[in-house]
């Protein structure tokens, strides 16, 4: 299917909070796709907001079918110029499996490289994220998670720069963000931080 991949733009705010709230109402319920969307806008009103890493995908009809947020993230108050978190991650649901989010994923790796930053990390579920290079973090590094709710081979990280997670320690703390106060916790790597299907 024919699409393209660019950073948000004006006439796509409203439409790709749309889209997202309504993939995950369709995969998780009608408030967690409130609380999503939620979400997006409180990260796009804070410091650590990247407007040329919200990514959309469109159609030749120029309507968003996919989506991704990168942005800056810290640990113990350390490497907010360095780190990027992604949440959430949204493909129209009767579009998904056809490499949408991969294209998404990939593009955004590309510019956060190119804009200096030397990490992403991301929770979810592992299998979903290790074909895109990312590795369970308590395995690989000295960064570990603080959340009881959120099982710890869950928290997973790539390096956009080779060596740049030996670097890095500390406990990641996501109440910064006051919607995953109302985020259900999963017990199975659903993840604290919503993300959808990565194919």
């Amino acid at each position: 299917m024919p699409r393209i991949i660019k950073s948000i733009e004006e006439k796509y705010l409203t439409s790709s909070l749309e889209l997202v709230e309504k993939v995950f109402a369709e995969s998780c319920g009608e408030e967690e796709g409130k609380t999503v969307r939620r979400l997006v806008e409180e990260i796009r009103a804070k410091k650590y907001y990247l407007p040329e890493l919200e990514l959309v995908a469109v159609d030749e009809k120029d309507e968003v079918i996919g989506y991704a947020m990168f942005s800056r993230f810290h640990i113990e108050g350390k490497y907010e110029n360095e780190l990027l978190i992604l949440t959430p991650v949204a493909v129209k649901t009767e579009l998904q499996r056809r490499h949408i989010s991969k294209d998404l994923l990939e593009h955004g790796f590309e510019k956060a490289k190119e804009m200096g930053y030397k990490v992403v990390m991301v929770e979810g579920e592992p299998k979903n994220f290790a074909p895109r290079g990312f590795k369970i973090a308590f395995r690989f590094t000295n960064i570990n998670i603080l959340s009881p709710n959120s099982p710890k081979k869950c928290l997973m990280v790539k390096e956009l720069e080779s060596g740049a997670l030996k670097k890095m320690s500390g406990s990641v703390d996501y109440s910064f963000y006051e919607a995953l106060k109302e985020w259900r916790i999963f017990t199975i790597c659903s993840s604290i931080f919503p993300i959808t299907i990565i194919d």
